[in-house]
């Protein structure tokens, strides 16, 4: 099967480029003229560049455009497509699902589209996640575990669980609260599960308030467990940090990932 489509989108003709040498280049239908028609090991809209798997631009901006129309089942054929591509899932989740959302956020924070197209591009997007589920447990658990949950008040919750799936494809066992957990119960959750990190996720920047207030009350109740905060909210900027405790901010899933390789 997988044959049958790469010689859909790939012409017959081997190529040689000389900047990579010893190897064949693919003629990729989809790719734009930017990449001179010539990548390396292009697959569905898919290439390499420096050793890290790269989603062409053509196909994030199809993917976007039939996010942004609400065709869910234009999504889902190129989510399908790139995933029987042997895409790497982080690859997935962070070059065309964050980058989508962020890009669907501005545009309705800058009035270019209704809350509506917002909530119904989450909706969407967050049905393909499920699309991904099977392939987030191959890596050997590491006996290390995370609660995921949304800063009180907050309605979103796509962040948040991309975050959690994050930390599930490295090994981790991950909690995810979702929406709107009072503090309290949370700090009783943590109490029994004893995570080893605790991730807050903030979408709204006028939530701030509400996220300091939970972050203390962790520090008080918890004052060595571990915690991170990420989130749409902060490509405002990052507001004040002091007098919070053990507290790292996570700027985009790629950073997350070094962070975990660093621990």
């Amino acid at each position: 099967m997988r044959s049958e489509i790469k010689n859909k989108l790939f012409s017959s003709q081997l190529n040689t480029h000389n900047s990579i040498p010893n190897t064949h280049t693919f003629h990729c239908l989809l790719c734009p003229s930017g990449h001179g028609g010539y990548i390396k090991a292009c697959v569905l809209g898919m290439f390499s560049k420096k050793g890290e798997q790269v989603i062409d631009t053509g196909v994030y901006s199809q993917y976007l455009t039939a996010l942004l129309k609400g065709d869910r089942q234009a999504c889902a054929r190129i989510v399908q497509s790139l995933i029987d591509s042997d895409i790497e899932i982080k690859v997935l989740y962070r070059e065309l699902f964050e980058k989508t959302l962020y890009e669907v956020g501005h545009l309705w924070e800058t009035n270019k589209i209704s809350v509506a197209r917002e909530h119904l591009a989450t909706a969407i997007t967050e049905r393909l996640m499920s699309m991904a589920y099977p392939y987030l447990f191959r890596k050997k658990p590491i006996s290390k575990k995370v609660i995921i949950s949304c800063a009180v008040n907050e309605y979103h919750q796509i962040g948040g669980k991309m975050v959690a799936d994050i930390f599930e494809m490295n090994g981790w066992d991950s909690y995810f609260l979702g929406t709107r957990t009072p503090t309290g119960q949370m700090l009783s959750f943590i109490e029994a599960i004893q995570p080893d990190l605790l991730g807050l996720s903030l979408s709204i920047y006028f939530n701030f308030p509400a996220l300091k207030r939970e972050i203390e009350a962790v520090n008080h109740a918890f004052p060595d467990l571990q915690m991170i905060i990420g989130g749409q909210a902060f490509q405002w900027g990052v507001p004040p940090l002091k007098g919070l405790k053990n507290l790292r901010y996570i700027r985009s899933l790629e950073e997350l990932e070094r962070d975990m390789g660093g621990q």
